[in-house]
């Protein structure tokens, strides 16, 4: 609506603000189908600012108490909110027409006399329209008829649906899309094509025959008088303590952490840090925004009070000194080269924004205190819109024409994979696709369509940031809606901006919580650890980023990042922040030079012996926003104020600010004795770099960041691999990816175990073990009462550990346990177990039954026995029937459908030799594939992969089809079967087993960013893995000797629980002698080699 509104002061139109509301037939709190479905529409129109007052509230209402279907008010709420507003009776859906439609003139005649009574008389109108409508003509009659009869005004009015005529039809593909339909097939949207916007001449024409009901369009029009307020700013006051000034406030607060600062060394004492404290505190004073500083300060201090993990900052804001010695930062700017005017520009007014990173799992808190301290009705998180990309817009279009897939996948295709494209840029790039639109009528027609449908909204949520607080209530200046339980407002960010409200960003950063648990878990074991005593030049840091072991270090883990970092060779804190800030889609063309300068730095070319100063530090490239500003200042004797609207300029390509600075920077770097050609290159290189360039504040906070977690994996990778893997719970991709990272560091994940897991992973020894609550079935609550009973004494048996935990857990949690192997510290098989299970949790509670109904036995001496073991007067002995283990692959599903993880194995460890053979790819590969486009589009593959989930489809032409999900030992793909090939593979496919699948990787756009692709796996044919079987059995050999000889039956005993068909044999160095083992064949895979070379020695187990 502000939108509108900007748009028609721009075209010199008036604009009215309004909304078309639901009103329900009961009230708003009546829910039930069908009566309160049948709501009726109404017209609300702004008169003044009061109107708009009660309009935001009627709107709120009825999004957050009202909504059925559809946001709806009722006639009490109208009653309460009717001052300042104009109300039409609605279309043929409002309240009055449909009782006319219904027959109901008496009803008809009482609606009306009500809404008049609500509005007054004056403000309630009776609404006539005329789109060609057969029931409309009929309402119309009887409107006049009531008008006439009741003494209530008519107005003329127009639907308006569309702008033009010509665009019905793209009213109806939206519709079509809305509802998953094709055109062809109709039945919904509405009739005919004349809700446009029609001109003052066409309703002149329409109405000739009720004049008085056009005149009074004009009436209402020039009644309706409200301006949205883009000038005022709506901040909140904050209260600081009784008798003191905000300011004195703040500016004491200020002094009082830059003299904790100076105390503990952090900070020097000298002039420049209170010439720029006291320049500071003047500009946000001048510009108004004490109580912004205030009310951030408050809420970061709560937040650290609480230990509630905070960033160290992010944005702008980190170019604050104020920020810093307030706490709301923890970088000081002067000691790093940032600038305040970046962050608040004395000649630019504008709000401050200051973006606040928690951690993710406590975020939520610190927005709860902010609405308990400024009050529910003053703080609102904020909504966004998805808009309809123009890829998403070609795939929706061409469903909605019911045009073939394959046609409308191929034009979408060659839009060019660049963000915010759209079809015009589209048509000038590719000239594929270009050809295509001018020889193909039907992609034409299709094109063309899209082209008007992109840029529409599609959807909404909530910011995933983006929290508002305001003086007032906020419905005196936006409306509110609900939106998952969570109360948004209706504008989006931006809109919130303009309108003056103080909107913040408390940000939930999974890596605060990372370190925040990575030095808590280190702290319990090296007393003397303190976090904020973490060195920012330690060597060992350095080299493993050098070394390219970045995986699950915060913004370091990417290939390409990874590659730039073994590239790069860091070796200082600077270069973190430059890889930070190089590695953007932007500035990656400036890394071949920054590299080859950093490399050669003679050869670095500065324009100007001015320039080395303020580039040096980035070796020649322009890579930080900042850099712009000081060469503006340094060159041509900006003021950091006028240089920071410079790179706004540059930054946002405002052609004619660019060209008029231009000659500002040229004559005054002339002034200053620099060549007017140099000044004019200066110029176009700041242009060429500014619309890439990064904020070094945000940067450096960053790399602040980023160094923590690269120090904390480097000196304590087990506790930072633990806090790593509990940040991922149900990321079955990313835990697998750094489970293999452990194993890379020599750190094994050890399986569930009920008297050593924690609730989630913990750091066991060298090695971290698996969490109970991870265990599928297992939840919070019976984990959490599992080990306060333990934690008494540990489980001494099944025995004992099912008449301590029988009361509180149940047959499928102790099940669950079992089947993942958290029992097998007992040594008995888990089938054993699972056939016992059932009688003996039967038997405990027989028990528990006999004692409580056998009380009285403490008065005449009986007593309940049973041989056994006893705990609290419970006694259990269970004998277990002799039946064999479950096989490895039975256990190994077992493990994987209860964890996620594998941890007898793997069922692919076998096939590692023919993965290799046949050049199979593994998902790692593909995704990385994907990442670098080193995979084209219909490139063949070859893929080796468990089954794990099947599912048909009958398709629209009657047809089967299937999606096959698989798994290696990295990740999961998903495979398509088309119905051609389903009929041929479709039934030998089945669950749990093992294939080589022959595919087609085709790529297609993501639905949440088309200018990232999916990968489809299209099955082009299949065999299972078995059929390959006889050329992956390689023998097993052991050598034997005096140090390892009384460990030979401990290797054994492991190789028996790898069943195959590969050979054993034992060589005895001692006798020289090989002799095969009788009786054992194995399956050979790395697993079972590391498990022997463990016992045997590691060059004593090899494969031929």
């Amino acid at each position: 609506i502000v939108d509108f509104y900007k748009a028609c002061r721009e075209a010199g139109i008036k604009p009215i603000i309004g909304c078309e509301v639901y009103v329900s037939p009961r009230t708003m709190d009546d829910k039930e189908y069908p009566i309160d479905a049948n709501y009726s529409h109404l017209i609300l129109l702004v008169k003044n600012d009061k109107g708009y007052e009660n309009l935001l509230a009627i709107v709120s209402k009825a999004f957050i108490r009202g909504f059925y279907q559809k946001p709806r008010t009722d006639m009490e709420t109208l009653k309460k909110h009717s001052e300042g507003l104009i109300a039409l009776s609605g279309c043929i859906s409002g309240l009055i027409p449909k009782c006319i439609i219904n027959g109901d003139i008496s009803l008809a005649r009482e609606k009306a006399l009500l809404f008049s009574r609500i509005f007054g008389k004056d403000n309630f109108y009776l609404e006539l329209q005329r789109h060609g409508i057969d029931k409309q003509a009929a309402v119309n009659e009887t409107l006049v008829t009531l008008s006439r009869e009741l003494g209530i005004p008519l107005v003329a009015t127009n639907d308006v649906h569309y702008i033009n005529q010509s665009d019905s039809i793209i009213q109806k593909l939206l519709m079509a899309i809305q509802f998953g339909k094709t055109l062809d097939e109709g039945g919904y949207g509405l009739e005919g094509d004349r809700f446009y916007l029609k001109s003052s001449e066409e309703m002149q024409s329409l109405f000739a025959d009720i004049p008085e009901a056009i005149e009074n369009t004009g009436k209402i029009a020039a009644r309706c008088n409200y301006d949205f307020d883009f000038e005022t700013i709506h901040l909140p006051a904050f209260n600081p303590p009784k008798g003191v000034a905000p300011f004195e406030h703040l500016k004491k607060l200020c002094h009082d952490g830059y003299r904790s600062k100076s105390q503990k060394g952090t900070v020097p004492e000298s002039v420049e840090y209170t010439d720029r404290l006291e320049y500071e505190l003047s500009v946000i004073q001048s510009m108004g925004f004490v109580d912004y500083f205030l009310i951030v300060w408050d809420f970061v201090s709560y937040a650290k009070k609480r230990s509630i993990p905070v960033g160290p900052g992010r944005g702008s804001a980190v170019g604050s000194l104020c920020s810093y010695f307030l706490g709301i930062t923890d970088i000081d700017p002067i000691k790093n080269g940032l600038l305040f005017e970046r962050f608040l520009n004395p000649e630019r007014v504008s709000m401050p924004d200051i973006d606040i990173d928690f951690c993710d799992e406590r975020r939520g808190e610190v927005i709860d205190y902010v609405a308990d301290k400024y009050g529910k009705n003053h703080v609102a998180q904020i909504i966004t819109f998805g808009t309809l990309a123009c890829r998403q817009a070609v795939r929706d279009t061409g469903r909605a024409l019911g045009m073939p897939y394959s046609a409308v996948d191929e034009i979408a295709k060659l839009i060019p994979r660049y963000l915010n494209v759209t079809l015009d840029a589209a048509l000038r790039e590719s000239s594929e696709l270009k050809k295509l639109y001018e020889s193909d009528p039907q992609a034409k027609r299709l094109i063309d369509y899209a082209r008007r449908l992109e840029g529409r909204p599609r959807n909404s949520s909530t910011h995933a940031t983006g929290v508002v607080i305001t003086d007032k209530p906020l419905t005196a200046y936006v409306p509110l809606a609900l939106n998952d339980d969570i109360t948004v407002t209706q504008f989006p960010m931006n809109t919130v901006a303009e309108l003056g409200l103080l909107k913040i960003d408390f940000l939930g950063l999974r890596f605060l919580s990372i370190i925040d648990d990575t030095e808590k878990s280190v702290a319990v074991s090296e007393a003397d650890f303190n976090p904020e005593e973490i060195p920012f030049d330690d060597a060992q840091t350095y080299d493993m980023l050098a070394s390219g072991n970045s995986l699950g270090l915060f913004q370091l883990e990417s290939d390409g990042m990874r590659n730039l970092l073994m590239r790069m060779k860091p070796f200082e804190f600077e270069d973190i922040i430059s890889a930070i800030s190089l590695y953007r889609p932007g500035p990656m063309q400036s890394i071949e030079k920054f590299l080859q300068n950093r490399k050669n730095p003679d050869k670095t070319d500065y324009i100007i012996p001015e320039l080395r100063e303020i580039l040096s530090e980035t070796h020649g490239c322009i890579i930080y926003q900042e850099q712009v500003m000081q060469i503006c200042r340094k060159v041509a004797g900006y003021s950091y104020g006028r240089a920071d609207i410079v790179r706004r300029a540059m930054a946002k390509k405002k052609i004619d600010v660019m060209q008029k600075e231009r000659i500002g920077f040229t004559s005054g770097a002339v002034d200053n004795g620099i060549p007017e050609k140099k000044a004019n290159e200066i110029f176009d290189m700041m242009v060429e770099f500014a619309k890439y360039a990064f904020a070094k504040s945000h940067a450096v906070a960053y790399a602040v960041v980023a160094y923590k977690t690269a120090y904390l994996k480097c000196h304590y990778p087990k506790e930072y691999m633990c806090a790593l893997l509990n940040s991922v719970s149900g990321e079955t991709g990313k835990i697998k990816e750094y489970i293999d990272d452990c194993s890379r560091m020599g750190i094994s994940i050890l399986p569930p175990d009920i008297n050593e897991s924690g609730e989630k992973f913990t750091v066991s020894g060298k090695n971290l073990r698996f969490g109970l609550v991870a265990v599928k079935n297992v939840g919070w609550m019976f984990a959490k009462k599992l080990i306060e009973e333990r934690s008494r004494k540990p489980f001494s048996s099944i025995e004992d550990f099912l008449t301590r935990v029988h009361s509180f857990g149940n047959t499928r949690m102790i099940e669950s346990l079992i089947m993942c192997g958290a029992l097998d510290s007992f040594g008995i098989y888990r089938s054993r177990l699972i056939s016992e299970l059932d009688n003996a949790l039967s038997i405990l509670s027989r028990q528990k039954n006999a004692n409580i109904e056998g009380q009285m036995g403490l008065f005449d001496g009986s007593d309940v026995v049973c041989d056994g073991k006893s705990v609290d007067g419970i006694m259990l002995k269970l004998d277990f029937r002799q039946i064999n283990e479950y096989s490895l692959l039975e256990r190994l599903s077992h493990e994987k459908s209860l964890t996620g993880l594998y941890f007898s194995g793997h069922p692919l460890d076998k096939y590692q030799s023919l993965i290799k053979s046949i050049q199979a790819l593994t998902t790692k590969q593909l995704l990385s594939g994907l990442s670098d486009r080193s995979i084209k589009d219909k490139k063949l593959i070859n893929f080796v992969a468990l089954v794990t989930k099947k599912r048909a489809k009958v398709t629209k032409s009657n047809t089967m089809m299937a999606f096959i999900t698989a798994e290696d030992l990295y990740g999961e793909a998903e495979i398509i079967v088309f119905p051609a090939l389903y009929e041929e593979f479709g039934g030998a496919i089945s669950e749990g087993e093992i294939y080589v699948f022959a595919c087609e990787a085709t790529l297609k756009e993501s639905f949440s960013d088309d200018t990232v692709d999916e990968l489809k796996l299209l099955l082009k044919s299949v065999r299972p893995v078995t059929d390959f079987e006889g050329d992956i059995n390689p023998a097993l050999y052991l050598k034997i000797t005096d140090a390892n000889r009384s460990r030979l039956e401990d290797a054994l005993e492991i190789i028996r629980d790898y069943p195959g068909k590969s050979r054993v044999k034992v060589f005895f160095d001692k006798e020289k002698k090989l002799r095969a083992a009788k009786d054992l064949n194995c399956c050979v895979s790395d697993k079972l080699i590391s498990n022997l070379k463990l016992v045997l020695g590691e060059k004593n187990v090899a494969t031929k």
